[in-house]
């Protein structure tokens, strides 16, 4: 019986100890890669029982790739192995190689947290990336630009036939591809109009869209914006170029071709104003109410010559008044929470704790820190952790910058000037 119970005891200890977080990666759809084309290598990490801090996937450099890690919602994972139960996160890296060869990934070292016997337990583990071959695709252009259901469109603001000298039209060309990232779509090619002045605006680039497909289905995917202003001063009749647009699709694993028409641009002369000529009353019953007319005016410029020479001599006063008006504006407290997240969602780590140095100093604070932790938001204090950690440790953590920002508030930063001194008055007064 002793020894029954003895080896049960060990089985079960064995069991405990043998439960360790562990972690594994592989390459969806590695088959037939070619330059340009997104690779998607998926890391799951899974630990038992459950985590008490999730997994610091860090960001690694490939020689002649681009490496993403996209802000996709993580996805849980459950997976019983022994009976034991083990909770999983899932992320994936995007990888882009620029020309053929082998790519060879390195190890990552994952930071996480976990749950063993009831002890939150620190970890950190050591993932192989799996490689990968790129080879060349047929009929591919120079610059590799691989996708999937790309799609060209434009659009005017106006009817280019109907315009007139000296008028304007705006032509916006959309690119829209799928399973690619907005800043790999190369520029489109707008050519020149001839007979018209033209201009380009900076193009646009946004991820994460949606285009409803065939019925009711819904695509997401990637679009450049590209806007340009013809602007014609003389009539005629012009051309907007057509646009031949070259990537290599995906789907039919060849090089395809999107292209726009040309567009007519027709201007008409500018209409002339008419001469009205002068028409002189003859003097008689209505010369008083002229008369009138006449003295009305003459007070109206003497006050506005007043007016000027007032301003004239009150001039830098004036002045002063208008500035402090439009400083106060500016530095309005909604203003200033505006420009503050701003910072946060673009501008790059160091700008972004120089912010919060200005706004948590005009709240009487002496540092980011402490102001963080008298707002109360646990979410605030994990972002601020991260950014300090990224700016004077390591870069091994990612900021959060939509819940960065969105978490601070008006209401929240107010909290530290409602604080009530606990000392009695110094002079207190019945």
């Amino acid at each position: 019986m002793r020894l029954s119970a003895t080896l049960l005891w060990a089985f079960i200890c064995g069991q405990a100890i043998a439960a360790e977080p562990f972690g594994r990666a592989a390459i969806e759809g590695a088959d037939g890669i070619v330059p340009g084309q997104q690779v998607h290598v998926v890391v799951d990490i899974f630990a038992p029982e459950f985590f008490t801090s999730p997994p610091q996937y860090p960001l690694f450099e490939v020689p002649d790739a681009l490496v993403t890690l996209p802000d996709d919602r993580a996805q849980n994972l459950v997976q019983t192995i022994a009976d034991v139960q083990y909770s999983g996160i899932r992320r994936s890296y995007v990888i882009v190689p620029e020309k053929t060869g082998s790519f060879v990934l390195p190890e990552i070292a994952v930071d996480l947290g976990y749950s063993a016997n009831g002890s939150a337990i620190k970890a950190q583990l050591h993932v192989a990336l799996p490689a990968f071959e790129v080879v060349a695709a047929p009929d591919q252009t120079a610059r590799p630009f691989a996708a999937r259901d790309l799609t060209v469109t434009q659009s005017f603001d106006r009817s280019p036939s109907t315009l007139k000298a000296g008028d304007a039209v705006v032509r916006t060309i959309v690119v829209f591809a799928e399973d690619t990232q907005a800043m790999l779509i190369p520029p489109v090619d707008l050519g020149r109009a001839a007979g018209v002045a033209q201009y380009l605006k900076p193009p646009s680039l946004t991820d994460g869209v949606e285009q409803r497909g065939i019925g009711r289905s819904v695509e997401t995917g990637s679009t450049r914006t590209e806007t340009v202003v013809y602007t014609a001063s003389a009539e005629g009749s012009f051309q907007a170029p057509a646009v031949s647009y070259q990537w290599f699709d995906l789907d039919a694993h060849a090089g395809a071709t999107a292209t726009l028409p040309a567009v007519d641009i027709v201007v008409a002369k500018a209409a002339s104003t008419e001469r009205i000529d002068p028409k002189f009353d003859p003097p008689g019953e209505d010369q008083g109410k002229n008369a009138w007319q006449v003295v009305l005016l003459s007070c109206a410029a003497v006050l506005a010559c007043f007016a000027a020479i007032v301003a004239w001599q009150k001039g830098s006063a004036i002045r002063a008044w208008a500035e402090r008006r439009r400083m106060s504006r500016r530095n309005s407290p909604r203003r200033r929470l505006r420009r503050l997240r701003t910072i946060i969602r673009v501008g790059p780590d160091p700008a972004i704790y120089r912010a919060l140095q200005d706004w948590s100093g005009s709240l009487g604070f002496r540092s980011v820190s402490d102001w963080a932790e008298a707002q109360g938001n646990p979410r605030l204090s994990a972002q601020v952790t991260i950014l300090e950690r990224r700016l004077f440790r390591s870069r091994d953590m990612q900021l959060d910058r939509g819940k960065f920002a969105d978490s601070i508030t008006l209401a929240a930063t107010n909290k530290g000037r409602a604080r009530k001194s606990a000392l009695p008055a110094l002079n207190p007064v019945a």
